[in-house]
């Protein structure tokens, strides 16, 4: 804010406190700059202003002296430095009047609607003036105008050293309910969500009234809703949620007079309100502040200040509480348009990310988002596991840089080109350079992370890629913890390809921790010391999991959620002061036994057909699948057959058994297999006609010296039931 320079007695100019614009006006008697400070921050949100100012009287001139300003430029507050008493402006109005004046127009210049002004009140007079220029459509309201005089009494009180100056005006207790009413404008201006509001409220009004219960309802068509409460049991509370407007006397006779009620005693409200016995009886409190809720100009609830005791409520506290219905109201109004914002963007957020991970024979995983403390809690971060031929299994988490809407998305594209990509079997830095160009043509100003990692179980090889991602985390099963150092390409949208590809052997069960930036780092750590971090967490709480080498699949999900849960709070333990957002994965991996994986070398020649077959029906026997004998005996002879006539080898049989039974043929050539429309007079091309027909699922995939083309085929149903998970 612009430095305001004004003149005080002596002429002598003093600069304008930077952060809220206070200006000293008498360099004898000063008057307190924290009371000052406070008084222009609780009028001014209060009544929406865009500048407030407080003038000091000097008697024996007649005349006003600027002893403070808010939001407003030097030129600006220079104007009315010194008034004479006999202007007509509002500050010298409301001294002449000795009361509140509000006055239409822009006196200042600064695009005000009009200005209200205060005098603040001495034991012989006006001791000076609080003036707010206002932004709103109409005068301020009735609450509005109480506020503002109890702010004003309040600053009054507190200005010593100022001759006239009344220090016993109001209460010590008094004095503290108004600067906690002021302080509590200021929390509302900070509150975001209606729960913010009604924290703001029970922190910053029931202890200097000695109230300890609150409710806040507010209207939902024919009902009302509970917003929030604070000091009542939940059991208590389910009799006055979603209630009909017309079982609730004390609401309607609220609102419907838009007057607030004070009851000092069980009996008071019985007697007001008779059909409300039931909830009277119930209740724990003995006295209650009823207060409209009015925000725009309408009531759209109530907030509900009860005591434990019985009491009778002072004029002094009447005015503050009713103040505090208005106040209420602005805060709610603008936090439940963020709370219908906020319900959308989560709903967007949980269409974008996995509603739940699949639980693969050769991995399962747990995960977390976690959003920014502050904000629309969505993000760009995100996470996958996604099944591949073969019993491969991807795992991608990613980071698009950036908080908010927009950024989710983005993450949402991205995922879905990468399981697009991902059912292509593209290898890591293929499909790494596909996500690259897509970045790439959404704008300069985008960027992300990533890290896509392709888990083979026979070989027990994870292949990955980083594109400016942070690398794996790997937890043995004898508790070793490793991190192994990757060298990174850039960020996606910033790189160029070739990207480089990693390979890392895991051990038997191993688990694979993926994260994103967010979880990590922070202002009071580097990426490197996050990750030291990390393993250390891992390490500690991995062998405090009991059972987790050797329980199922089912339940190594909910061991893998417990760990999750684990490194969170370890790593993130104030959530709300972070501003980036986190994604943790954590999958445990499982390789395929070697009994489970037969395989054959063919000849590159017509016998291969034949010599396929027989090893097809010796291997399920062996294995006890004799009914998918003549079966798989024909999608191997026709995908040798297809070979032997398109391709060329080396070529090599497979068989894979898991939940699913899958037969692979791999040659040396890469061209790609497509299935023909034959005509009726065609003696062949109905090949892979048949094998499509054949099989639950089959396609091809690609590898550096040739290809790979599969099938899968559904199990007995028998023997898919013995079948283990992992």
């Amino acid at each position: 804010m612009a430095a305001a320079k004004v003149r005080s007695e002596g002429h002598a100019e003093q600069p304008q406190a930077e952060r809220l614009g206070v200006v000293r006006a008498s360099d004898k008697g000063q008057w307190s700059s924290q009371t000052l400070t406070l008084a222009l921050q609780q009028a001014t949100t209060s009544l929406g202003g865009l500048a407030a100012l407080v003038h000091r009287c000097d008697s024996a001139t007649g005349s006003l002296h600027l002893a403070a300003a808010s939001g407003l430029l030097p030129e600006a507050a220079e104007a009315w430095a010194d008034l004479r008493t006999v202007q007509d402006v509002a500050p010298t109005r409301a001294v002449r009047r000795g009361g509140y004046v509000w006055v239409c127009g822009d006196s200042l210049g600064i695009g005000a609607v009009g200005t209200a002004a205060l005098p603040l009140p001495g034991a012989d007079g006006p001791v000076g003036v609080l003036s707010v220029l206002t932004a709103g459509p109409a005068e301020p309201d009735d609450e509005q105008r109480s506020f503002l005089g109890a702010v004003a009494a309040w600053a009054a009180a507190r200005l010593e050293g100022l001759p006239g100056t009344a220090p016993g005006l109001t209460s010590a207790a008094g004095s503290e309910q108004t600067v906690r009413m002021g302080e509590l404008t200021a929390a509302l201006a900070e509150a975001v969500t209606s729960r913010d509001v009604v924290q703001a409220v029970a922190d910053h009004v029931l202890p200097p009234f000695c109230a300890d219960g609150l409710v806040v309802w507010l209207i939902e068509g024919d009902r009302v809703d509970v917003v929030g409460a604070a000091g009542y049991p939940q059991e208590f509370l389910s009799l006055l949620d979603r209630v009909p407007l017309t079982e609730t006397a004390s609401v309607t006779d609220v609102l419907a007079t838009g007057t607030p009620r004070f009851i000092g005693s069980r009996d008071e409200f019985r007697r007001r309100y008779p059909t409300m016995a039931i909830v009277a009886e119930a209740s724990p409190k003995n006295a209650w502040a009823l207060l409209p809720v009015i925000a725009s100009g309408r009531a759209i609830g109530v907030c509900v200040v009860s005591f434990t005791r019985e009491r009778v409520f002072s004029d002094e506290e009447r005015t503050l509480l009713t103040a505090l219905g208005g106040l209420v109201g602005q805060a709610l109004e603008r936090a439940r348009l963020y709370d219908v914002e906020h319900a959308r963007a989560q709903e967007l957020q949980r269409g974008l990310l996995p509603r739940e991970l699949p639980r693969l024979p050769m991995a399962c995983a747990a995960a977390r988002y976690l959003p920014a403390g502050r904000g629309e809690e969505v993000g760009g971060d995100w996470y996958d596991l996604i099944p591949l031929s073969g019993g491969r299994v991807a795992m991608v988490i990613g980071d698009v840089m950036g908080h908010g809407i927009t950024e989710a998305v983005t993450m949402g594209r991205l995922r879905t080109a990468v399981r697009t990509l991902a059912d292509l079997d593209l290898p890591p830095d293929e499909l790494i350079g596909h996500l690259n160009d897509l970045v790439s043509d959404l704008g300069d100003d985008f960027y992300a992370t990533c890290l896509y990692a392709v888990f083979d179980p026979t070989t027990r090889t994870c292949t990955l890629c980083l594109a400016g991602h942070p690398p794996p985390v790997i937890v043995h099963p004898d508790g070793t913890v490793l991190c192994p150092r990757l060298a990174a390409d850039p960020p996606l949208g910033a790189a160029e390809p070739p990207f480089e590809i990693h390979e890392l052997h895991l051990a038997e069960e191993s688990l694979l921790v993926l994260c994103t930036d967010g979880l990590v780092e922070s202002a009071t750590r580097d990426i490197d010391q996050g990750l030291a971090q990390l393993c250390r967490i891992l390490a500690q709480a991995v062998p405090r999991i009991p059972d987790l080498w050797s329980g199922g699949q089912c339940d190594d999900v909910g061991r893998l959620e417990d760990l999750c849960d684990t490194v969170v709070s370890a790593l993130l333990p104030a959530r709300e002061q972070t501003d980036d957002d986190a994604a943790l994965f954590i999958a445990h991996t499982h390789g395929t036994a070697a009994d489970d994986v037969a395989t054959c070398s063919l000849p590159d020649d017509p016998r291969a057909a034949g010599q396929a077959r027989r090893y097809v029906r010796k291997q399920l026997a062996i294995w006890g699948l004799d009914d998918l004998t003549v079966t798989t005996e024909l999608l191997a002879s026709e995908l040798v057959g297809n070979v032997i006539r398109h391709a060329k080898g080396p070529m090599r049989l497979r068989l894979l058994r898991s939940r699913s039974l899958i037969c692979e043929v791999y040659d040396g050539s890469l061209s790609t297999p497509r299935i023909r429309h034959a005509s009726y007079t065609d003696e062949g091309g109905r090949g892979l006609q048949l094998v499509a027909a054949l099989s639950r699922r089959w396609g091809a995939r690609y590898l550096y010296d040739g290809k790979c083309i599969w099938t899968e085929q559904s199990l007995p149903a028998d023997d898919s039931a013995k079948r283990p998970l992992g």
